[in-house]
């Protein structure tokens, strides 16, 4: 899709740079994230309002430190430089860059020396912002002024006024920068002059109309498994499309407890969808036996439901397209942006088809956040219960299963997750998490249970916190809500009789076991 307005950001590796594509897009502007490496070509084809330059791990000194086009500089484009951002704008023109005596990690206190433009409307002449960087700025290049510093950084904030060129060495995307919005909303409207223009309203029309002159007559497929980004893609192409859309809801067998008939009670009686529903659960299951390995599970459940969805495909006539709720997190996880790729999973729902499916790709959130995606479910006017579902990995109970997956250990992780999620609802607190699930452990434990001694399994609970699930806290649940929970599972899901509560982060963990 073609945008009015767009705001490129370059990423140089930091671990926030997706959040500053969120906080633009926050503010309404569109905005896309691509390496750092991209080519002067492909920029101009954007035609991007302003640019971006994300923090990063590097030192510009070093050898092989990543670097974008000196040509932006030239463009006659607004340029934002974040952390390193600001110290490659200032070396490529001239300045100087040295290690900081002490490097500045956490909050600091800036000062504005310049309250225009970039600054404008903070009040008062300073304010809290997060600073991670072990590199200062020690000569301005010329052209440039300083507009804000702090103890440590002497030249906290730079401008070239004439090119409409500034950085900054703190992180205005993170929360903990107390005016990071306002600073990002001046580059965007006083600097980049942008409209603003961009929500969910706005999205649904453009992309109905786009999908419309794209489907024509042929029909269209969508595997529906019932979390948000599926529930939320069938109903926007059915909005476009009535009838011409055929979902199909493949039972894996390991699906949270009674999510397929909700999915067809919902989407049959409410929705009046064309629906098929398959259960493959054996199939599933069957070729999972005695597999242990997180990534080939993944690889057997991408492959099966392939083979299955395809089945199905060719019962229905006059098929030319496949739809997937593809997210942007997906297609930038799935992409080299910062050198030789490391996957930290497989993404099933990213990338080619098998050929002999010979259909063509629907994927109207390829350039959407999940945020982005529930606001187009509400717009869309779907029931805030399902909107606000936490995430459900791809491949299901299989990545909270540690080891072998067999339906008797599904049907007991079903039943603790049912009442670990019962319990956050009731508590009241089940939208403030990002995630909370159950997860079963290949352990047994020595227990007592009235008179009798046993030997049974050990559940983990997981609750998090986040705002875009790149990192996550552990959340610090009431010891009495885990206790009632921790009760509840032994008392009534037999076959466990230890509960344990992850208090681990990420990073250094990853929000899912496998």
């Amino acid at each position: 899709m073609i945008h009015s307005e767009t705001i490129l950001v370059l990423d140089f590796g930091s671990q926030y740079s997706q959040l500053i594509a969120r906080r633009v897009r926050e503010l309404g502007v569109y905005s896309e994230l691509h390496p750092h490496s991209i080519s002067i070509e492909n920029i101009r084809k954007l035609n991007p309002k302003g640019i971006i330059l994300s923090g990063g791990p590097s030192s510009v000194y070093e050898e092989n430190a990543p670097y974008c086009s000196p040509e932006i500089f030239q463009m006659g484009i607004p340029v934002l430089g974040i952390c390193y951002g600001l110290q490659m704008i200032a070396y490529q023109l001239g300045g100087k860059i040295d290690p900081s005596a002490k490097r500045e990690y956490g909050r600091a206190e800036v000062v504005f020396d310049d309250a225009s433009d970039l600054f404008a409307g903070i009040e008062g002449n300073k304010t809290t912002v997060w600073m991670s960087h072990g590199d200062h700025l020690t000569k301005l290049p010329n052209g440039f002024e300083r507009i804000a510093h702090s103890d440590n950084s002497p030249i906290c904030a730079i401008r070239n006024k004439e090119k409409k060129m500034f950085g900054v060495q703190f992180h205005p995307e993170v929360v903990h920068t107390e005016k990071g919005k306002e600073i990002l909303s001046n580059f965007l409207f006083r600097i980049c002059r942008c409209n603003g223009n961009w929500n969910a309203g706005s999205f649904i029309e453009k992309e109905k109309e786009e999908i419309r002159a794209i489907v024509g007559t042929q029909n269209v497929i969508c595997a529906l498994s019932g979390g948000v980004d599926s529930s939320v893609l069938a109903v926007l192409l059915h909005e476009a499309i009535g009838d011409q859309l055929y979902c199909i809801h493949i039972n894996n067998g390991l699906m949270r407890k009674d999510e397929s008939e909700y999915v067809v009670k919902l989407y049959r009686d409410t929705y009046r969808f064309n629906l098929d529903y398959v259960d493959a659960s054996e199939i599933f299951l069957a070729k999972l036996k005695a597999v242990t390995d997180p990534e080939q599970k993944r690889k057997i459940i991408g492959n099966t439901f392939i083979e299955i969805f395809d089945n199905e495909a060719h019962k229905i006539g006059n098929v030319g397209f496949l739809a997937q709720g593809t997210l942007y997190p997906d297609v930038i996880e799935s992409t080299s942006f910062r050198g030789p790729s490391h996957k930290i999973k497989t993404h099933h729902n990213v990338g080619g088809l098998p050929e002999r499916m010979k259909l063509k790709l629907i994927e109207p959130f390829r350039e959407l956040f999940k945020d982005e995606v529930r606001a187009v479910g509400r717009t869309l006017g779907m029931p805030e219960e399902l909107i606000l579902r936490h995430a459900f990995p791809g491949p299901g109970l299989a990545v909270r299963i540690i080891g072998d997956i067999t339906k008797e250990k599904c049907n007991l992780l079903r039943e603790v997750d049912a009442i670990f999620v019962s319990e956050i609802h009731k508590a009241g607190i089940y939208q403030t998490l990002w995630q909370a699930f159950a997860v079963l452990l290949p352990v047994q434990t020595v227990g007592v249970m009235g008179d009798q001694r046993t030997y049974e399994n050990v559940a983990a609970l997981r609750a998090v916190t986040s705002l875009d699930g790149m990192t996550a806290d552990w959340a610090p649940l009431p010891h009495e809500l885990l206790a009632k929970i921790s009760g509840r599972i032994v008392n009534e899901v037999r076959g466990i009789n230890r509960v344990v509560y992850d208090i681990s982060s990420k990073p250094p963990s990853t929000i899912e076991w496998e």
